[in-house]
């Protein structure tokens, strides 16, 4: 490529947009999770090889991928991009106000009522932002922050430890037993497949569905099951059809409350278990901002979940609650 009489400096953002097409390999991935047309992703990329005068990307290949020269200049300026977003959240974490940009993921069990009201009160505390929100499962969300497509991410507390990435607990999600209001047969004897009622689980692929397989094969207990799901809804809705029961928590419980006058939630019998919601968070996230969602979460919940369910369930008091 000919090197241009007239280049103009390299940006941020063109620097940014080509570490993430080198990601994704394609203009349309790229414009997708940027939020940017077509046009501007490939405006600041080729703008980008003509001050450089090399050819970064195989245009003509699908996906696009990296000329030698270009996965050369990726190696190095990973980690400079890196550098520039600590320094930059640094800078402005005296001052919410002036953020700039922020990506929130949450899993799908907070989106009726505290992601958006979290949504409407940090759109009003930091009047400058721009915001991207995406509701996933925690699986998907923690690789989104580990690949640096989230700031914050609101998830499943990570079995594994996650490097760079820091978590705050936030509070204590009790598992369940949930059945046809209409069962007659011992808790107990459903948990343990001595009666007839099929158990309707989570996909396999779930974190939460491996935290029930692992505390059911603790305690040596194998039941059938005929049905396999990854909504909520949908296994709310088959069990209060009377086709099985379920383990599930509270919290994703109180999504369902269409279907509350034809269930019955109990305790887990015997030993319970629980899974731990956290906000977890990459590096370069401004530690003011990260406080500041940590608070805001901590008190919707309680308002809207925990609250409500402490005053109609007794026995969760001590279970479903918030994490100091």
């Amino acid at each position: 490529m000919a090197r241009s009489s007239n280049r103009k400096d390299i940006t941020l953002k063109s620097l940014e947009l080509f570490q993430i097409c080198a990601r994704q390999g394609s203009l349309q991935a790229t414009a997708n999770e940027t939020g940017l047309s077509i046009s501007t992703v490939s405006h600041h990329l080729r703008g980008l090889e003509d001050h450089l005068g090399v050819e970064l990307f195989n245009h003509a290949r699908r996906p696009m991928g990296l000329t030698p020269k270009g996965h050369v200049f990726l190696r190095n300026i990973d980690s400079a991009l890196h550098t520039i977003r600590k320094a930059k959240a640094e800078a402005s974490s005296g001052n919410v106000a002036e953020a700039s940009y922020l990506r929130v993921g949450s899993i799908e069990d907070l989106d009726s009522d505290i992601t958006p009201e979290l949504a409407v009160f940090l759109a009003g505390i930091m009047p400058e932002c721009d915001f991207l929100y995406h509701t996933g499962t925690s699986h998907e969300l923690l690789e989104m922050l580990k690949n640096r497509q989230l700031d914050i991410g609101i998830t499943t507390n990570p079995s594994e430890r996650l490097p760079d990435l820091s978590d705050r607990p936030l509070f204590r999600d009790p598992f369940v037993v949930v059945v046809p209001r209409s069962n007659d047969k011992p808790v107990a004897d459903i948990v343990a497949g001595k009666t007839d009622l099929p158990f309707l689980q989570f996909s396999s692929d779930l974190i939460i569905a491996r935290q029930i397989e692992a505390q059911l094969r603790r305690l040596g207990v194998t039941v059938p099951y005929r049905f396999e799901c990854g909504n909520t809804q949908t296994l709310m809705a088959m069990v209060a059809a009377e086709a099985g029961w379920t383990i599930t928590t509270p919290l994703m419980f109180s999504r369902a409350r269409r279907f509350h006058t034809k269930l019955a939630m109990h305790q887990f019998p015997g030993k319970g278990f629980s899974r731990t919601l956290s906000l977890v968070a990459t590096p370069d996230c401004s530690q003011s901002v990260l406080t500041m969602v940590d608070q805001k979460l901590r008190a919707l919940v309680s308002t809207h979940v925990i609250a409500p369910f402490h005053e109609t369930v007794p026995w969760l008091k001590d279970r479903f609650v918030l994490i100091d």
